[in-house]
């Protein structure tokens, strides 16, 4: 195996096979370091990963008489997973938990909803069905269309139509319960 600065020579002029050699050579103590600090084995692959990209990309700013080869790359390491620390932790759920979704619970609509009800027995089946799994399920439309076995497209026109209809049943609804209302009938 070669010593360390005939590789280092050959990386700083764009050899990936010395970069190849010395990830072999060093990534399992970095990565070590690096999951003993994040605790987090995906993150610590990611960071590794980064740490090896920032090697390849800054390789001409290593300079061997300030100190070992190991010792550089520790340090880009470490200053990657300290920014990564520093991040402020993300408030918005990224990950599908699937809390809402729930097939074998049955739709119920509340008592303020039955002229919405009415409106939506107007509506042809899978606009109805849309609607029913987005507004009343509690599904996303990417679960919705997955469970219709639609696509993704097709989905949101299907909603977007039976949202238009609604508007347009619902709005004669209202006139006809007013129009009820105000003449007594």
């Amino acid at each position: 195996m070669q010593d360390d600065s005939t590789l280092i020579s050959r990386l700083q002029q764009r050899d990936e096979q010395a970069l190849s050699a010395l990830y072999d050579k060093y990534s399992g103590a970095i990565y070590g370091v690096i999951l003993k600090m994040t605790k987090d084995e995906t993150r610590a692959k990611d960071l590794l990963q980064e740490t090896f990209i920032t090697v390849w990309e800054k390789s001409y700013q290593y300079d061997p008489k300030k100190g070992r080869f190991y010792t550089w790359v520790y340090r880009i390491a470490k200053n990657k997973v300290l920014n990564f620390l520093r991040k402020p932790v993300k408030l918005i759920q990224t990950d599908d938990f699937s809390v809402y979704k729930q097939k074998e619970a049955p739709i119920s609509f509340e008592a303020e909803h039955l002229e919405l009800k009415g409106a939506l027995t107007t509506l042809k089946e899978h606009h109805k069905t849309a609607i029913e799994m987005v507004y009343f399920k509690g599904l996303t439309h990417r679960e919705a269309h997955e469970e219709m076995g639609v696509p993704l497209g097709t989905f949101k026109s299907y909603v977007r139509q039976a949202l238009k209809e609604l508007r347009a049943s619902y709005g004669k609804m209202m006139l006809l319960i007013m129009f009820l209302i105000i003449y007594g009938i």
